[in-house]
């Protein structure tokens, strides 16, 4: 279940995910990380769902990573 990100149904809490930090939004750089809650209300976004990471950082979900 390889999902892009944009649609909340594809994120889940405890999936592995790339998000972008609101900082690293110019460079497009990647933080790897653990979903612990989605913060996105809407069905989908096309920047990706905003979650927090387990360690705490909010960003929007690039990729679900699938290893």
């Amino acid at each position: 279940m390889a999902g892009n990100g944009k649609l909340r149904s594809d994120v889940k809490p405890g999936l592995q995910v790339d998000i972008v930090l609101k900082q690293d939004q110019r460079t497009g750089k990647l933080t790897r990380g653990i979903v612990k809650e989605l913060l996105t209300n809407s069905p989908q976004h096309p920047h990706g769902i905003k979650v927090r990471l387990q360690d705490g950082q909010v960003g929007r979900v690039q990729n679900i990573v699938t290893e």
